[in-house]
């Protein structure tokens, strides 16, 4: 008997958790957006946050929570940042960001950067990458342009 309730509040608290998460893009099969991302800049150190440009709600993300929440050297004379951190910058206009740089002093890793708007949507990206075999932010850009096409974001 003392096996239902913990198995009820693991039930429960699963269901929470899904339940928060962003639902998708409108129209769009979440498995396959994620898919196409993985398959182009897949990695367990990136983050692909994806929003309403309007009103800045994020509605897809790619990537474990740990990885999206850090915080990593904004490049170009740009303060540390996260990735949502650069995708509530984005603004009305979402001017589109790339760029990279070292985040070890010996040059082994780098982050990657990449932002704008969703081609043909009401929508707005942000991505980071880092690590020894991070992209640079102009092939995350058009890597991700790529896969949200194959998605359906289009």
């Amino acid at each position: 008997m003392a096996r239902w309730p913990a198995a009820i509040s693991l039930t429960a608290a699963a269901l929470l958790i899904f339940a928060c998460a962003p639902a998708g893009p409108e129209g769009v099969d979440t498995s396959i957006l994620d898919r196409e991302i993985g398959q182009r800049i897949g990695d367990p150190s990136t983050c692909v946050l994806i929003a309403e440009r309007a009103s800045g709600k994020i509605v897809h993300r790619y990537g474990t929570n740990t990885v999206c929440a850090r915080t990593y050297p904004g490049c170009q004379d740009q303060p540390a940042r996260t990735v949502e951190g650069l995708l509530k910058s984005l603004g009305p206009a979402a001017e589109a960001v790339a760029s990279s740089c070292p985040t070890a002093t010996d040059g082994s890793r780098s982050v990657g950067w990449a932002a704008g708007p969703v081609a043909g949507r009401d929508l707005v990206f942000a991505a980071v990458m880092e690590g020894q075999r991070a992209l640079p932010g102009m092939i995350m850009t058009d890597r991700l342009a790529s896969a949200f096409s194959a998605a359906g974001l289009e």
